[in-house]
């Protein structure tokens, strides 16, 4: 799977000034994880970015903005942002400091317990 390693550059940069974050490859891209949950993922052309679901109508509206769905489920409070939609660094910035503050009240996923 090839990443968008521009875009894996810009997550990571508007990150550095914030402690405990993970990077993992997951979801056909790049995850990154504060405080142990996932808050902002790159992919080959877009962003997903978990967000607080009290706010997710009205942002959805944004351009290059839409709902992740999977296997048929859409997910409220997380969303895919296409390259269109973070051009610009005020755009960029916008879906990052809306993930970090989700982050603060977000509940970690349960991890699950390995057997072999």
């Amino acid at each position: 799977m090839a990443y968008n390693e521009k875009l894996i550059n810009r997550i990571k940069e508007s990150l550095t000034a914030i402690p405990k974050v993970e990077e993992k490859k997951m979801f056909g891209g790049v995850a990154f994880l504060v405080n142990g949950k996932m808050c902002v993922t790159a992919g080959d052309n877009q962003m997903m970015c978990r967000i607080d679901p009290e706010i997710h109508s009205s942002v959805i509206k944004r351009k290059g903005c839409r709902t992740v769905v999977m296997k048929g489920r859409e997910y409220k409070g997380w969303v895919y942002v296409i390259e269109e939609g973070i051009k610009t660094k005020k755009d960029f910035d916008y879906w990052i400091s809306l993930s970090l503050e989700f982050n603060k009240k977000a509940k970690a996923s349960k991890k699950k317990n390995k057997t072999h």
